[in-house]
């Protein structure tokens, strides 16, 4: 007998399928009639959090997700000076956004301070540096309501969600990206996490569709992110500047230059602009919406 244990990420049994994990050290572990969290150590991927069967983040891989949540629409705007965050509570995209040095304000709307708490002590080297930054302001709401009710304007707004299940549903609708429409500026871009279109087709299709009823473009660019099983993991994008997406490898290069050339292991101008050409399969999802 062997009390070797595995951890199986669950979000994909509809299809038929499931990849396990091999738990070296469990960290943390809670389930109640709402959640089943486990945090763990994984011989290669490090630690690794699960919530209700899906990865949700891994020290290993993280910076491809992190880093292309944030650096892609803060530098196709060239000059976010106000953005928000929604959802995030594990800090790992603020800690990215705030590398920019044209941010002046970086507001995070995170339904649970429990979260916060627990990314305090188990991730701290995402909280650390955000959460002693002064352009930090972190605001424990419902992010629906915060983006329908507040009086202030964003650049950017990122949405860090789970997937459309559970608390995280609502962060899918049409009103909640009506809500973010309202207090986008005029030139404001919005990206959202939209799944593995090779898994999850109907979740971008259904975001676009919505988007495109919203803003003037909708569309979605892509990476790839190991633990993300199934290929590309698509960011979702709206804005009413259709220029955003069009941008230069010689602006993005000048951009990213003024904003403190800080280091990536992911993200590049090239990259950046790679980013936006779809797969023909995606394209054709992104097109049906």
């Amino acid at each position: 007998m062997t009390n070797e244990r595995w951890i199986s990420e669950t979000l994909f049994d509809e299809l038929g399928f499931r990849v396990s994990y091999k738990v070296e050290r469990v960290l943390y572990e809670m389930k109640t009639e709402h959640q089943d969290l486990v945090l763990f150590e994984n011989p290669y991927f490090g630690k690794m959090l699960m919530l209700d069967g899906a990865t949700q983040v891994t020290t290993a891989d993280e910076f491809v997700y992190h880093e292309m949540m944030s650096h892609v629409p803060i530098l196709a705007h060239g000059n976010a000076q106000e953005v928000l965050i929604v959802g995030g509570g594990d800090c790992g995209i603020a800690e990215e956004v705030l590398k920019h040095k044209s941010v002046a304000r970086l507001t995070q709307v995170e339904i649970d301070a429990s979260v916060v708490e627990f990314s305090k002590e188990h991730f701290p080297e995402f909280t650390g540096p955000v959460l002693s930054d002064k352009r930090f302001d972190l605001v424990i709401d419902d992010g629906m309501k915060f983006v329908a009710e507040t009086d202030r304007r964003f650049d950017v707004v990122i949405v860090d969600s789970t997937d459309p299940q559970g608390p995280g549903a609502v962060l899918f609708t049409e009103e909640f990206y009506a809500g973010v429409k309202r207090c986008l500026k005029p030139d404001g871009v919005m990206v959202t996490q939209n799944g593995v279109p090779f898994f999850q087709p109907d979740e971008l299709t259904g975001s676009v569709s919505k988007f495109r009823k919203l803003f003037a473009d909708g569309s979605c660019y892509v990476a790839a992110i190991p633990t993300y099983v199934g290929g590309h993991l698509a960011m979702g994008w709206a804005s009413d500047d259709k220029s955003l997406r069009d941008v230069s490898v010689e602006t993005l290069t000048q951009r990213y230059e003024a904003a403190g050339r800080f280091s990536t292991k992911y993200w590049t101008p090239e990259v950046h602009r790679a980013a936006f050409a779809l797969p023909r399969f995606i394209r054709d999802r992104v097109d049906a919406a």
